[in-house]
């Protein structure tokens, strides 16, 4: 008689289970986050029962998400049913640098799920999903709901927060180091507080929404005095008198028109000769894999904006006034578009 011995099976999933059964492993990794268990595990490894008992859970359907997570390199399991943190789970504590605790509430939240869901109309129809569920633009519910809006500020910041240092270390900067860097979008203005650190001659303006600025993280020792923040839309206008615009990540969010109103803003306030920082993925031309053809499709999801090629960059640049110096690769998934005003 055949056993299974006899007839050995590779328990690693198919590329097409591993899409399939994704979604699970996004909620598996939701549930752990909305109940802080990683925070739990701060002091190392604890029962399933235990943590259940401490957050008020139910222990067996704790311990089975947690073994789903385990398979998956989250958390650690030992035969005795005790659950740990690796090094990848420790990024989902709420009390360590590079916490990505509120990304991943993000990414795993409502908007991204009814979002998603709407992809089969969408790639029928042309339409944008998130805008068929809620009625109005991605950007115009954040706008609309203080809830939203904070945690996609908060979730924006962890996840732009892990390459922050990485591109500022990689940023040309004007002439001999000096001058103003005005951030455009900068958000709670990470990247500017990294510029500002690794660069002691320069100055900075985050520029971005009222309530968005008003959150900001620059007050701390090493920029101390070197910034200042001003709440407007960059549709309308933008601060004068910079010497490197920078909008890192922001012209992805819109479509093509949309971009030219932003860059028309920045050229108005630029005069000629300063120059402008575009950072954002820039997808190659022949097909080969980047990390941002994902971020493409949930651009698909939720905004009318793309990630685009470097020809696409220049197109859109060309239009708007500038004019393409060079594009420069960084250690993370995104570039340094280079631009000077013409």
């Amino acid at each position: 008689m055949a056993t299974s011995s006899d007839h050995p099976t590779d328990p690693t999933p198919s590329p097409l289970n591993q899409l399939l059964f994704g979604h699970v492993c996004s909620a598996a990794v939701r549930a752990v986050a909305v109940h802080r268990i990683p925070d739990r595990l701060a002091d190392g490894p604890r029962t399933a029962e235990d943590l259940a008992a401490s957050a008020g859970l139910h222990a067996d359907s704790l311990r089975r998400v947690l073994r789903l997570l385990a398979m998956h390199g989250l958390f650690t399991q030992d035969e005795k049913g005790t659950f740990g943190l690796t090094e990848a789970g420790q990024a989902l504590r709420t009390d360590v640098p590079g916490s990505q605790h509120a990304a991943a509430l993000l990414i795993t939240d409502e908007m991204f799920r009814r979002s998603a869901d709407g992809l089969p109309d969408a790639v029928r129809t042309g339409t944008t999903p998130f805008e068929a569920a809620y009625k109005v633009p991605f950007f115009a519910h954040l706008a609309g709901s203080p809830a939203a809006h904070h945690l996609f500020d908060s979730g924006m910041n962890e996840m732009s927060g892990q390459d922050d240092d990485l591109l500022a270390g990689s940023c040309p900067f004007p002439g001999s180091g000096s001058g103003t860097v005005i951030d455009v979008g900068g958000g709670r203005g990470g990247f500017l507080r990294a510029v500002l650190s690794r660069e002691p001659a320069l100055t900075g303006v985050l520029f971005d929404q009222p309530d968005t600025v008003a959150d900001h993280v620059l007050d701390t020792e090493e920029v101390r005095g070197r910034w200042s923040v001003a709440g407007g839309d960059f549709f309308s206008e933008v601060p004068a008198g910079g010497d490197l615009y920078v909008l890192k990540r922001i012209l992805h969010d819109w479509n093509d028109e949309d971009c030219l109103r932003i860059l028309g803003s920045i050229r108005r306030a630029a005069a000629p000769g300063k120059r402008l920082l575009v950072v954002d993925a820039v997808l190659p031309d022949n097909g080969d894999p980047h990390p941002a053809v994902e971020v493409d499709v949930i651009m698909l999801m939720l905004v009318s904006g793309r990630e685009r090629t470097a020809k696409e960059f220049e197109d859109l640049l060309n239009r708007a006034g500038f004019k393409l110096n060079r594009i420069l690769p960084t250690p993370s998934p995104a570039s340094l578009i280079e631009a000077e005003a013409v």
